[in-house]
């Protein structure tokens, strides 16, 4: 790839990006083709937080009032009891019937909505954060939601999740913390609820916390509840919707879930996946990107079968649907509770990471290979906690990191670049190596021939790609990191508007395959000094690109390649790996003006004249390699 190619294609990028605007509807036009894209599904968000509103603010003073009043037993209309519901759930069958209520219960950071109907959480509003477009962040909605106990009493098999429940208040004080019991009695008389025997979903908040405690109670059940059960089955199925302004492709929404005293894994994230657990599990999460809903044992599960997939009856904004089937121990002989806890919250690492039980590994920081883990967990995320101390803006703290970075990674960039100084120092007499060899049988000849020069001149090709391989966990672990850091949700830096996501200057009309339908502006600026840094570094390994023109090609396609990856990723990425790139050419201009070629080119003809040194076992198995395929190496005069 000449100059001229290169111009070429500087050529051809100003062309698309000149069409682009040209082509780009006016401000009024592009207002028109947003609402007519975004319109139904807006729509359809305000609807439902409108509605979960409405539903909370109808039922506050319920709650204050079943707070200030004892329970009652409560009558039901025995009229719309079938014979078939009192054969179906025997002892439930009252609670077959009844109005669907939803119950608030609410702290610093968490806004319950708790429906009568199955006793279950139903919604879950994260109060200090919203959607990217400016919502209320609820994790899940109350349509899309089932959670019950599957229970074998009276010979008959008992779901949990249709019944209604009643809610007794424990404790609601002003601190933010509180509990809310939610009673499925069973049936005293014809008419009535027997409230002394029934099983008990107990939620509790703790304040300014995250987790909640939840403890299932069987109170008084002994005489319905067949004596020989050892497990309960628990159902829990979530369809998560869109939060984030785009939608990563390598962290996106699944099921993560722990093994009892062993690591974390979890399913695909981009396809549909489902795994049959069949050892003890500590703890379940039904993953967003930046948020989990995470279902723990105080003690262990049983075993579990899981399933994420993507629904194809559900519509934007919902991506993925979440179940699991859930065996619990359980001896009614032993124990009256099943202590469990909920967690609803960010995925922050330093977060998680207080409750000691692994949860901060659903964090993708590349915890399957171990050099990029210790990269983001000891060096980059301390650095990020530190600095955002300061109140700086994230821009600043990845400037900031890229500079530590490179400042650490100087040493090996300062022999990368002496070698390379080498590399172009021999480069003519490479060249006349080129053509005393010319011919293509000749090509074994012509190695062989140059690897002697650079033994005698105490050259070593690789010199320049070592450094680059030592960093290239490094290059990796932040593609890993930036994505996935809840640290850059929704951050703000100069035209872009959320640092986890794409920045886009320009909303194309039509959509380009591989690329998108709008322009990333950091992703440009990096695709541009990614080509000017291969340029650089070619011209400064000298003869290696004569070696390996297939190579070379690669280098220069490489950045085109990324240029439709990093389109659509989190634009703090691009912005990193810019800030690499122009950090790199000043440390390529000060070490150039440092290194005295001429110094080098005596050196190297030093060495020379030097007695040749004797042969490795490497040396020596490559020339027998080459005895084999015919050719015999040349004595030395």
């Amino acid at each position: 790839m000449d100059r001229n190619t290169i111009t070429g294609l500087v050529v051809i990028f100003a062309i698309l990006i000149g069409y682009s605007i040209w082509m780009t509807p006016s401000k009024e036009e592009k207002e028109v083709f947003r609402q007519q894209q975004d319109s139904i599904a807006q729509v359809k968000r305000v609807q439902d937080s409108l509605t979960l509103v409405r539903l909370i603010e109808q039922h506050r003073q319920d709650s204050i009032r079943i707070a200030n009043e004892p329970a009652q037993t409560t009558e039901t209309n025995t009229d719309e009891i079938t014979d078939v519901d009192r054969d179906k759930l025997g002892i439930f069958a009252h609670s077959s019937v009844g109005n669907e209520e939803l119950f608030v219960l609410e702290s610093e950071k968490l806004k319950l909505g708790i429906s009568s109907k199955g006793g279950k959480i139903v919604s879950v509003q994260l109060k200090e954060f919203q959607t990217y477009d400016t919502l209320p962040l609820n994790l899940f909605n109350p349509d899309k939601t089932y959670f019950g106990l599957t229970v074998f009493a009276s010979n008959r098999i008992i779901n949990t999740n249709e019944l209604f429940f009643q809610p007794v208040w424990i404790n609601n004080s002003t601190n933010g913390s509180g509990s809310l019991s939610m009673r499925l009695y069973t049936d005293a008389s014809e008419s009535g609820y027997d409230e002394e025997k029934y099983i008990e979903f107990l939620y509790t908040l703790k304040g300014d916390d995250y987790m909640m405690d939840f403890d299932i109670n069987f109170v008084g059940m002994d005489q319905f509840v067949d004596q020989g059960t050892n497990f309960i089955d628990l159902t829990w199925k979530t369809d998560l919707q869109q939060l984030e302004k785009s939608i990563d492709r390598f962290n996106g929404p699944t099921i993560y879930y722990k093994f009892y005293q062993d690591d974390v894994d979890y399913l695909s994230e981009t396809k549909d996946d489902e795994e049959d657990l069949t050892t003890r599990v500590k703890w379940i999460s039904h993953k967003h990107r930046f948020f989990s809903s995470t279902l723990i044992a105080k003690n262990h599960f049983q075993n579990a079968s899981i399933k994420a997939f993507t629904n194809e009856e559900l519509e934007y904004p919902y991506l993925r649907s979440m179940e699991s089937e859930i065996g619990i121990p359980f001896n009614l002989k032993e124990q009256k509770n099943i202590p469990l806890s909920f967690y609803f919250g960010p995925t922050k690492f330093k977060d998680l990471k207080k409750y000691k039980l692994d949860m901060e590994r659903q964090i993708p920081l590349g915890w399957s290979f171990f050099l990029m883990a210790w990269i983001n967990r000891y060096a980059v995320l301390p650095v990020f906690n530190y600095l955002e101390g300061f109140g700086w803006n994230y821009g600043i703290i990845i400037l900031v990191l890229t500079i530590l970075l490179k400042i650490a990674l100087f040493p090996i960039a300062y022999k990368s670049y002496k070698s390379s100084a080498k590399m172009r120092v021999l480069k003519p007499e490479i060249e006349e190596l080129g053509k005393k060899f010319p011919k293509k049988e000749d090509s074994m000849k012509k190695q062989q021939a140059t690897m002697a020069l650079y033994k005698q001149a105490g050259v070593n090709p690789m010199a320049g790609c070592v450094p680059m391989l030592l960093q290239f966990p490094i290059l990796i672990a932040m593609f890993r990191f930036f994505p996935a850091a809840f640290e850059l949700r929704q951050q703000s830096f100069l035209w872009a508007d959320d640092l986890s996501s794409y920045d886009s200057i320009l909303s194309l009309p039509f959509e380009i395959p591989f690329y998108g339908d709008h322009v990333s502006l950091f992703t440009l600026l990096m695709t541009v000094s990614t080509l000017i840094y291969t340029k650089m570094n070619q011209d400064m390994m000298g003869s290696a690109q004569t070696q390996m023109p297939g190579m070379k090609t690669m280098m220069y396609l490489m950045p085109i390649m990324f240029l439709g990856i990093f389109n659509n990723y989190a634009s703090g990425l691009s912005y990193y790996y810019f800030l690499a790139n122009v950090i790199t050419f000043s440390q390529m201009y000060l070490i150039r003006q440092t290194i005295d070629e001429g110094k080098i080119r005596k050196q190297i003809e030093i060495n020379k004249k030097k007695p040749a040194k004797k042969k490795s076992s490497w040396q020596g198995r490559l020339e027998a390699a080459a005895k084999q395929r015919g050719y015999k190496a040349p004595k030395k005069k």
